[in-house]
């Protein structure tokens, strides 16, 4: 099981730089960056989109209709069709998720910020997303690059992952460290 998540990570790897190097190369980077990101928001927000691009049984050609009429529908850039495309024919699109971070880990790397992961229970606002990013630049002193995932299961509240630094602000956690307490106290759950 560990060798099939290196396969799919280093597949991811070398895509993610492909498409970087192509971005660069082109002048694109925040644009596809961008197309990027809304790409990620959505994957994050949909579970059918998610069954999409993971379901063997889905023809190559029908994943790249349904990815090319989505891209059509956020107005992406004619380089991020093209990548996205090329990803489904490979029968890749598996793997976007961790395309999608690759790519955003490196715009960041290059552009000297480092990147906190937020999971949030339900989508931020952009105001909210500002207000997380600048309370972090102000914690490390730095530039900051906000990754924001959606996880319903937290019912509210967020985790932020910052390097090896880790703030479990959620709900379901909370939840759980009170059910640890009562047990651990006699009490009934």
């Amino acid at each position: 099981m560990a060798s099939e998540g290196t396969g799919v990570s280093e597949l991811a790897a070398r895509y993610s730089t492909a498409l970087f190097d192509l971005a660069d190369e082109n002048k694109a980077l925040d644009q596809v960056a961008g197309d990027l990101t809304t790409l990620k928001q959505l994957l994050a927000e949909s579970a059918d989109l998610r069954r999409l691009v993971r379901s063997p049984v889905i023809s190559r050609a029908d994943q790249g209709r349904a990815m090319a009429a989505l891209l059509d529908q956020v107005a992406a850039s004619d380089l991020t069709k093209r990548f996205i495309g090329l990803v489904a024919a490979n029968r890749r699109l598996f793997a976007l998720a961790g395309m999608i971070d690759g790519f955003l880990a490196e715009l960041a790397r290059r552009r000297g910020e480092a990147t906190a992961q937020v999971t949030a229970a339900s989508p931020l606002t952009d105001a909210q997303v500002e207000a997380v990013t600048e309370a972090l630049r102000r914690a490390v002193g730095n530039k900051v690059a906000v990754n924001v995932t959606v996880d319903p299961e937290l019912i509210g509240g967020m985790i932020v992952r910052y390097g090896s630094r880790m703030i479990d602000a959620s709900v379901r956690t909370k939840l759980n460290k009170l059910q640890l307490a009562m047990k651990a106290s006699g009490g009934q759950v």
